[in-house]
């Protein structure tokens, strides 16, 4: 179960919504699981229920066959196209095969902060939950080494800096940086995995919008999300 913490002070609205894990289920992803590519290049199915055990072998074969690093997310306000980075393979192969499962579709821009970030991919529809339960439960390791700061109009991955050392990156959520020039007190804590190409009039609408002292929109902003070419 996710257990999202309120902010309550302007530091701490300066840093994406930390998703928790319960200690005693959180599995701590293991070094060698990344670098024992043996293990990793034997086949694994296409559809299966993801766990941390398993998340990366399986995300290591899905990149190389699932080669797709362009997205587009619809909303009401318009199209956001985004151009995932290949040198973040995991992040960029879980945002795809996420998208392929349509779990994004019927999601909302659950959380926006003025001036700073808009973050998406929750909901508080039972569908939502029930999608992350058939695809499963997992974090993915922090990719933070390849020299992608946070400028403006780049999608990172929120993390959980509480009782989560490694700061594993939760595989549902996704963040867009709308402040200008950009949020580099963030590099180095978050994996940003991909840029806007087009839309960014988009990101300031929906930046723009009224929320609650939740940081919540008043009004939903759902979303769907495709592959493009």
């Amino acid at each position: 179960m996710l257990i999202l913490f309120n902010h309550c002070g302007d530091s701490e609205k300066k840093n994406p919504k930390k998703v928790v894990y319960n200690k005693e289920k959180l599995v701590n992803l293991k070094r060698d699981s990344i670098k024992d590519t043996k293990s990793q290049e034997e086949s694994a199915p296409k559809s299966i229920l993801l766990n941390d055990q398993n998340a990366i072998p399986f995300f290591f074969n899905y990149q190389k066959e699932n080669p797709e690093d362009k997205v587009r997310i619809s909303t009401r306000f318009g199209d956001i196209d985004i151009q995932l980075y290949k040198n973040t393979p995991y992040h960029r192969a879980n945002f795809i095969y996420l998208t392929k499962k349509e779990y994004f579709n019927g999601s909302t821009f659950h959380r926006v902060v003025p001036g700073f970030i808009i973050q998406g991919g929750n909901s508080d529809r039972v569908e939502t939950a029930e999608k992350r339960r058939k695809i499963g439960k997992y974090l993915l390791p922090p990719d933070t080494r390849k020299g992608h700061k946070h400028h403006r109009g780049v999608i990172s991955m929120p993390s959980s800096e509480i009782e989560n050392p490694h700061k594993l990156a939760s595989p549902y959520e996704f963040f867009i940086v709308q402040q200008n020039p950009g949020a580099y007190h963030l590099d180095g804590s978050y994996t940003a995995f991909g840029k806007v190409i087009k839309g960014m009039d988009v990101v300031d609408k929906i930046n723009k919008q009224k929320v609650d002292n939740r940081e919540a929109p008043l009004t939903n902003i759902h979303m769907q999300v495709s592959i493009i070419e």
